[in-house]
């Protein structure tokens, strides 16, 4: 693997990130075209998927793709879709060499992509900064291999762990810095998650706001019975921005009936041993809509089932530089555990200063082959 294959890979990572949260069910791929050591074609998977990373670099290089190099941090699509695949454009085009990130285990992929690259001539190099490859489509190949999204989740807390006071208030213990940078997750997030309890003592709009961006995130909310006000922030925007609800079967038929007259999606998910919504089915239902990335925002109830259940991979914290006290409320609810050496630890990937809170990112090992 030589230094110029890894910094024109890292260029078509950088690309592939501008997709995150716009472009599922698809993966957000990055593609650059090099040729004679000048890039002559860039492109990204567009928003709602279409078209793809290779397909809108081919078009800006035009005929100077003829005898370049491609730099794909997936492997090329091999099955005809609503576009060709993109491994015949690049045969197509006369590219001569392209150069994969991490191989695509989509059954209609897994492999055909470089087999029809190959079988034109076209020599081709896989494993080039696959790691971060894997971990930039982790959301993509988490359900493809399992079946669910890849779950992002987001704690902020004081000190001593609290998310708010005895009394319940809770605005602001982290500063106007740090909730940006949540804004700024939530906009790479397919789908922003919370339980009912957080959303029927917040009232969250669950929206990305200050960025300017046109796509908004699915607002997903976990209720048994669907008894969330029909007044609340969500009610009044369900027409306008996707709203869904994972509910059980108990839920009331009239209550099913009022969301979906509001715009919303009501979604049936299995209960678990504690009569709660059980979160594998939560996730395996988001997964089968399309969604590939999560970003929960709580409350406690919901975080400790998701990290109990093993189905957390990713944790963002943020840490505000106060304490409340062992009367406020715990950022996790109770998870039943009692021994350490049986609970998952996640490594630290990331911390850093944002305004005067610390935000941490923790991942788990291997997050998109878990």
């Amino acid at each position: 693997m030589s230094e110029t294959d890894k910094r024109f890979m890292a260029l078509a990572l950088l690309l592939g990130r501008r997709g995150l949260g716009h472009v599922w069910p698809n993966p957000a791929v990055g593609c650059v075209l090099v040729k004679a050591g000048h890039i002559v074609g860039r492109g990204w998977t567009a928003p709602g998927g279409r078209p793809h990373a290779e397909t809108l670099a081919l078009a800006e290089a035009g005929t100077a793709a003829r005898g370049a190099t491609a730099y794909v941090t997936l492997e090329p699509c091999a099955h005809h879709g609503q576009t060709p695949p993109c491994a015949e454009a690049l045969a197509a085009a006369g590219v001569v060499r392209v150069v994969i990130g991490a191989g695509d285990p989509d059954p209609r992929v897994d492999g055909r992509g470089a087999a029809m690259l190959r079988a034109a001539g076209i020599e081709v190099q896989t494993g080039v900064l696959q790691a971060e490859a894997e971990t930039a489509n982790a959301g993509f190949l988490t359900r493809i291999r399992h079946g669910r999204p890849m779950v992002t989740l987001k704690l902020a807390a004081s000190l001593d762990g609290r998310i708010a006071t005895a009394s319940g208030e809770s605005q602001w213990i982290t500063g106007p810095e740090a909730r940006r940078h949540a804004h700024v997750l939530r906009a790479t997030h397919d789908a922003v998650m919370v339980g009912g309890g957080t959303a029927r003592a917040d009232d969250p709009s669950l929206t990305v706001r200050g960025l300017g961006i046109a796509r908004q995130p699915v607002r997903v909310v976990l209720s048994r019975r669907l008894d969330l006000p029909l007044d609340s922030q969500l009610a009044k925007t369900a027409s306008k921005l996707p709203v869904w609800l994972c509910h059980a079967k108990d839920a009331e038929p009239g209550l099913v009936g009022q969301w979906a007259a509001l715009g919303a999606e009501s979604l049936l998910c299995a209960l678990g041993q504690n009569r709660q919504l059980d979160p594998a089915s939560v996730l395996a239902t988001l997964g089968a809509r399309g969604l590939t990335r999560i970003f929960c925002e709580g409350g406690g109830v919901l975080a400790a089932s998701l990290l109990s259940a093993g189905l957390v991979d990713e944790i963002v914290s943020y840490t505000a530089g106060l304490g409340i006290g062992a009367e406020g409320r715990p950022m996790l609810g109770a998870m039943g555990q009692d021994r350490l050496a049986e609970i998952a630890r996640f490594d630290l990937v990331e911390t850093r200063p944002i305004g005067r809170d610390l935000m941490h990112c923790w991942r788990r090992n291997s997050m998109a082959s878990a």
